[in-house]
């Protein structure tokens, strides 16, 4: 294994920190202003458009899609720094086009989708013309097992009819299209009951209700609950051929799951840096924190684990890269499942040393631990990873 980044990944990281640094971290708090005062929540910021066109106009943009013909080109190992980079601001990947649920969207797109398809949706996705949702998750089943859903897509000439209840709908505020879902078989084994759909947010019977709200937040694109009611699309709007719903779903978690823990890393390598340079600053007890060894414990153990969970991360891009996603589905469940551990402990410590102000939204800590939580949820969670990890391991031994 040799993760020694590439001279073009080295000049990206190069430029990706020095716009994070000039461009993204100064903003900030502007973005939160700029939302506060329009009124919306749900609003895109003007300082938001203006830094994505920034990021264009470099060509720091879609810098997640490994072919060419759509993206930087870049391997899953070359992407792993730069998203992580990303990730060290909640705005990061929105600002480089790189966020999601749009990149898994615009994955599958560029793989599944036909002509049509890529010219009306995936094109504008890629200039940043327009935002997708993706639609899976539904509050009466569980969401950790999709061979359970119950939202159908029942044919009706050259139409589906769509007729389901859904929830964490991420982005659906100002989405143009989801990405939805849907049973289109209900005698079919269990993992070829389903299609993905397109639908347009504009079409009858797409209701939105509300954003769900997630520790007393439900701003930006939302976590929305969508009711589908006699939604018609035609049928050149499904993914894919007809019933490969979840082998499209499982193909899109792949590269999503190595970018959710890319971003954690960023998050915490950036609380962690939040930490030390309180520490040697903030005297107590007759001198600095640094020299607590409460402190010092903290800091060690922090450390080694981000290291630790970088490494694992960049063995399963590696293994992605050289193998495939099926050869690397291990290493993939095993950073899903380390990597936002190690974010939310490393939170929590930075919150301990910061005290009050750990607490506080003067730091991006605390946001940082409200949205962090939900990482041991998200594309599965912990328990059914550990599971399969287990199945893994012991079929070896059988």
């Amino acid at each position: 294994m040799d993760f020694e980044y590439s001279d073009t990944c080295q000049q990206l990281i190069t430029q990706v920190e020095r716009f994070m640094d000039d461009q993204v971290y100064p903003n900030e708090a502007l973005v939160g202003e700029q939302i506060r005062e329009s009124g919306d929540p749900h609003c895109e910021p003007p300082i938001l458009k203006e830094l994505r066109a920034k990021a264009k106009g470099l060509g720091l943009w879609n810098l997640f899609l490994p072919d060419k013909e759509h993206g930087a080109g870049l391997s899953n190992l070359e992407y792993a720094p730069l998203c992580e980079i990303m990730g060290r601001s909640a705005m990061g990947s929105r600002v480089f086009n790189c966020n999601a649920p749009d990149t898994g969207n615009m994955e599958i797109l560029a793989e599944f989708g036909s002509p049509e398809q890529k010219e009306r949706w995936l094109t504008p996705l890629l200039e940043g013309e327009i935002r997708s949702c993706f639609s899976m998750t539904e509050p009466e089943v569980s969401g950790a097992d999709p061979t359970g859903l119950q939202t159908q897509a029942v044919l009706d000439g050259d139409e589906y009819v769509i007729n389901g209840h859904k929830w964490f709908t991420s982005g659906a505020y100002g989405a143009a299209f989801a990405i939805v879902m849907a049973v289109t078989d209900r005698d079919a084994p269990p993992h070829a009951r389903q299609s993905q759909i397109i639908v347009p947010i504009d079409t009858p019977g797409f209701n939105l209700l509300r954003p769900v709200s997630v520790m007393g937040h439900s701003g930006g694109g939302g976590h929305c609950e969508i009711r589908y009611e006699d939604c018609r699309v035609p049928v050149s709007n499904r993914l894919g051929p007809e019933h490969s719903g979840f082998m499209i779903a499982q193909a899109r978690l792949g590269p999503g799951r190595i970018h959710h823990c890319m971003r954690c890393i960023g998050m915490a390598e950036r609380a962690f840096e939040i930490m030390c340079r309180h520490a040697t600053t903030r005297v107590a007890f007759g001198g600095p924190l640094a020299e607590k060894q409460f402190v010092q414990e903290w800091v060690a153990t922090s450390r080694m684990e981000i290291d630790q969970a970088r490494l694992l991360t960049e063995k399963a891009a590696w293994k992605m890269d050289v193998y495939g996603k099926k050869d690397a589905r291990q290493e993939i469940s095993m950073i899903k499942v380390v990597v936002p551990n190690m974010m939310m402990n490393v939170l929590d410590r930075v919150i301990q040393c910061l005290g009050s102000l750990g607490v506080s939204d003067d730091t991006p800590v605390a946001a940082a631990w409200r949205n962090g939580r939900s990482m041991r949820i998200a594309d599965g969670p912990d328990e059914v990873h550990k599971m399969v990890i287990a199945r893994r391991e012991l079929r070896r031994f059988a």
